[in-house]
């Protein structure tokens, strides 16, 4: 079973950059087709960014621009840059695979944008 622990959030000021990082242990990483979840307070957990093995992207328009994600299937990690930070990005973050979350949920990092 693969295991993900995901690392990167903290407190940065709007237009501030964060890089979020998702370790993978246990599996064949590299087959898998990875995301980027979201969850803010009270809403529900949405899919903001998608690498598949091949190494192509998908973005959501809210992030797109802004957000860069990528992988290295060698580390078993998958990262999200993330630029030009806004208060609604706000959120916990998690990466699990796409379409569908297959793997059980790491505990996410919290990423919180605030002045």
């Amino acid at each position: 079973q693969v295991q993900l622990v995901e690392s990167g959030g903290g407190l940065v000021q709007p237009g501030g950059s964060l890089r979020l990082s998702c370790a993978a242990s246990g599996g064949i990483f590299s087959i898998y087709a990875m995301g980027w979840y979201r969850q803010a307070p009270g809403k529900q957990r949405d899919l903001v960014a998608g690498i598949t093995s091949g190494n192509r992207t998908r973005y959501v328009d809210a992030v797109k621009g802004r957000f860069t994600i990528s992988r290295d299937n060698a580390k078993n990690t998958v990262y999200l840059q993330m630029n030009s930070l806004k208060p609604e990005d706000t959120a916990v973050y998690y990466c699990n695979t796409i379409p569908g979350a297959l793997l059980s949920w790491g505990q996410g990092t919290q990423v919180t944008v605030s002045s």
